[in-house]
């Protein structure tokens, strides 16, 4: 099956991504973000988990959680190019909630076949969710995991779990005799243990979680096959949240250099400044094309939906790190500032970079695919 020349980008998917923009724009500004998660400069604080659960709550009212999970468990069961101009909107308002990890682990348990079946219901009823596979090297291959599992019972420790302070289930990759199988587990079971780290991102909390014979249900054996299936849509999910938190550190530079007089002209009148901000607008333009390539492959060409993902987020890591830095430049003294909203979107886009692997390692991903096909 080839891919529409559209993407696949239904009336129902646009309907849904200008309903989240203005969703964020009515109840989320940017001085509503750095007013819940910037209160607080000392650079020694302590990591918290600050975040809306009212504006959340009303997030999953309107269904947005439910959008990966499959109609036949209960959920929306939307194409992923759909879902990822949702996202796209929740990166550029840079909202804290546990949206994307949920539809993350929702697209793992839909690979899980009948087994995971009952996990997605308890999505569908409510439950939120996030993924705990990596190792402490940063490994989020299954084969690295240092959880085990005997007798339903899970022990060891996953690391870099993502909004682990806002979900009430985990989704956990752990060895056991038969081999690697993921568990669906409780946020508040006896014996696990979640340690706050302290990330430079703001809008998001991440943590190491403790498992000490933490009860635990089975819900899919060969757990590197099922991650082999699901990451084409979290890696592209991930790269459609750092385009659109590019889109809002062009737009707001561009406000910015309109305002700010210098030498009796506005800043964007000079070309130091015009050309740098023009770049941008390309860089956006180029990574979320990839972006709607990859959701569509996903969609549509699954045989294909890997390589997409691996171009989607080399180019949205780049597209990252150079709308940060230009955006920070361009606002002068003042982009350097606690004060000025810019660092939020500029410290989300850095561990957006590498949380999933940076540029560098999926072109290098992407070559061995390439290659094997060519051999």
């Amino acid at each position: 099956m080839s891919q529409p020349d559209d993407f696949g980008f239904t009336e129902e998917a646009a309907l849904l991504k200008s309903s989240a923009q203005k969703f964020f724009s009515e109840h989320f500004t940017a001085d509503k973000l750095h007013a819940l998660v910037a209160a607080d400069p000392s650079p020694d604080r302590a990591p918290t988990v600050q975040w809306d659960q009212a504006l959340w709550q009303q997030m999953v009212d309107l269904g947005w959680s439910l959008l990966a999970v499959p109609e036949e468990q209960g959920g929306v069961g939307m194409p992923l190019v759909g879902v990822a101009g949702l996202v796209e909107e929740l990166g550029k308002a840079g909202f804290p909630c546990p949206l994307l990890a949920t539809l993350s682990a929702s697209y793992v348990l839909a690979a899980c076949g009948d087994a995971g079946h009952s996990a997605l219901e308890d999505i569908a009823a409510g439950e939120t969710a996030t993924l705990a596979l990596t190792n402490a090297s940063g490994s989020w291959s299954p084969a690295d995991t240092g959880v085990t599992a005997s007798d339903g019972r899970l022990d060891g420790t996953a690391y870099f779990v993502q909004d682990a302070g806002k979900v009430s289930r985990l989704l956990v990759c752990a060895r056991s005799q038969q081999g690697l199988d993921l568990y669906w587990v409780a946020a508040n079971a006896p014996g696990l243990e979640v340690h706050q780290d302290a990330i430079v991102d703001l809008t998001r909390d991440q943590a190491h979680v403790v498992f000490k014979g933490v009860e635990a249900q089975w819900v899919g054996g060969a757990a590197e096959s099922v991650m082999d299936a699901a990451f084409p849509a979290i890696w592209t999910l991930h790269a459609a949240d750092m385009v659109g938190a590019g889109e809002w550190q062009l737009q707001t530079t561009v406000e910015y250099a309109n305002q700010r007089q210098q030498f009796d002209h506005p800043l964007g009148f000079f070309q130091a400044v015009k050309h740098p901000l023009v770049n941008v607008m390309i860089a956006i333009d180029q990574a979320k094309s990839l972006v709607y390539n990859a959701a569509c492959a996903v969609d549509c060409e699954p045989g294909k939906a890997a390589q997409a993902a691996h171009m989607a987020q080399a180019s949205a890591s780049d597209m990252a790190a150079f709308a940060s830095s230009r955006s920070v430049q361009c606002h002068g003294g003042i982009g350097f500032t606690w004060e000025c909203f810019v660092h939020l979107f500029f410290k989300r886009q850095k561990h957006s970079e590498m949380l999933w692997g940076d540029a560098a390692w999926h072109r290098a991903r992407l070559a061995e695919i390439l290659i094997d096909a060519a051999a």
